[in-house]
C-alpha cells in the first residue's frame, strides 16, 4: 500500500545523529552542514518526510553558518512558540520534523526573514529534477477554491491570497472595497511530475462559474471575478485552449486571461478555512464541462 505524502518511510530511515535533530530537535554546529554554503537551484524538501520546504530562490547568504532561505513554499512550514520561551521553532507542515528556528526584524532581505534550517534536516533536489510548478487562479471566494485544489494528488501546497491589484500588502477589508483592483485567488505548488498545470486549470474552469462578469452566486464585486494568471506563455496558451473548448460547448465564457502580478497571502484565518471549519458549507459546487457531450 502506498504511503500518504508525509508519512516517513516515503524517505530512507534517519541516521543516530539526524535523529537527535530531526526527532530529539537538536542543532548541528554551525558551518558544518552540507548546504550551509551552497546555492543551486532546485528545491529542499524534508529529510524525514520528501515534502518539499523551500525553493533555492529563497535561500541567501546569511553568514551565519547554517542554511538560510526568506520565504518557505505556502503551507509546508509550521511555527510554533520553542521550548526555551524566547525563540520561535518551525516545523515540516507534513510530519512534524524539527528544522530549525525563524528569525524576523533583521533586516537581512526584503522580507525581512530568516528561516535557519539544519541542514541534516534538509535534502536538496536539483532543478534538472522537475521543481515544483506554480499556478495562480481566481474564481470567487477563495475558501471553496483552496479546499478543491488541496485534494488534487501532486498540489503540494496551496494558499488563498490577493492579486491583480494596485495596492501592496492588502487587507481582506481593503480588498472588500472593491477599490484596490485585487481578485481573491489562489497560489497553488504543484509536482508536474504527477499532475499537469493543463489538469488544474480543467478544474478550475469546473469549480466556478467562468460565465458570470465580476461575481460567484451571492458573492457580488471586481474582487470575485474569474481570472488566470498565467506565469509563462505554456500557460496563456493552455488557459486559451480551454476556453475556446468552452465556446465551443456554447458556454460565454467571461474568465479574464492575464500575466500574474504579485500575489499577496490573505490573513492566516482565510488559510485551509474549510478544514477549519468543517460544518460550514462549501461554496463551490464542481460541474463536469468538459466531458462528452
Amino acid at each position: 500500500m502506498s504511503q500518504p505524502k508525509g508519512h516517513p518511510s516515503s524517505m530512507p530511515p534517519l541516521t543516530e545523529a539526524e535523529k537527535q535533530i530531526i526527532l530529539g530537535k537538536g542543532t548541528e554546529r554551525p558551518f558544518t552542514g552540507r548546504y550551509w554554503n551552497t546555492f543551486d537551484k532546485g528545491v529542499y524538501v524534508c529529510r524525514q518526510c520528501g515534502s518539499p520546504l523551500y525553493l533555492s530562490d529563497s535561500k541567501f547568504h546569511s553568514n551565519c553558518g547554517w542554511p538560510s532561505f526568506d520565504n518557505e513554499i505556502p503551507g509546508a512550514v509550521k511555527r510554533q512558540k520553542d521550548a526555551d520561551g524566547m525563540r520561535t521553532e518551525i516545523l515540516c507542515a507534513h510530519c512534524g520534523a524539527h528544522l530549525g528556528h525563524v528569525f524576523l526584524g533583521e533586516g537581512l532581505t526584503a522580507k525581512d526573514t530568516r528561516h535557519c534550517v539544519n541542514s541534516a534536516s534538509l535534502v536538496f533536489m536539483p532543478a534538472s529534477q522537475a521543481p515544483p510548478e506554480k499556478a495562480i487562479f481566481a474564481g470567487g471566494c477563495f475558501w471553496g477554491v483552496e479546499h478543491y485544489f488541496r485534494q488534487v494528488p501532486g498540489v503540494l501546497a496551496v494558499r488563498s491570497g490577493y492579486t491583480g491589484g494596485t495596492v501592496d500588502m492588502p487587507t481582506y477589508e481593503q480588498v472588500c472595497t472593491g477599490k484596490t483592483g485585487h481578485a481573491e485567488a489562489v497560489e497553488i505548488i504543484f509536482d508536474s511530475k504527477r499532475t499537469s498545470y493543463e489538469a488544474l486549470a480543467r478544474l478550475f474552469f469546473e469549480i466556478h462559474d467562468p460565465t458570470t462578469v465580476d461575481r460567484q452566486g451571492p458573492d457580488v464585486g471586481a474582487q470575485y471575478r474569474s481570472a488566470v494568471f498565467y506565469l509563462n506563455g505554456d500557460q496563456k496558451r493552455t488557459a486559451e485552449k480551454l476556453i475556446g473548448l468552452l465556446r465551443q460547448r456554447g458556454y460565454k465564457v467571461a474568465t479574464q486571461v492575464v500575466p500574474a502580478s504579485t500575489f499577496w497571502p490573505a490573513e492566516e484565518y482565510h488559510q485551509d478555512y474549510l478544514a477549519k471549519h468543517p460544518g460550514r458549507a462549501d461554496c463551490h459546487v464542481r460541474v463536469e464541462r468538459f466531458g462528452l457531450p
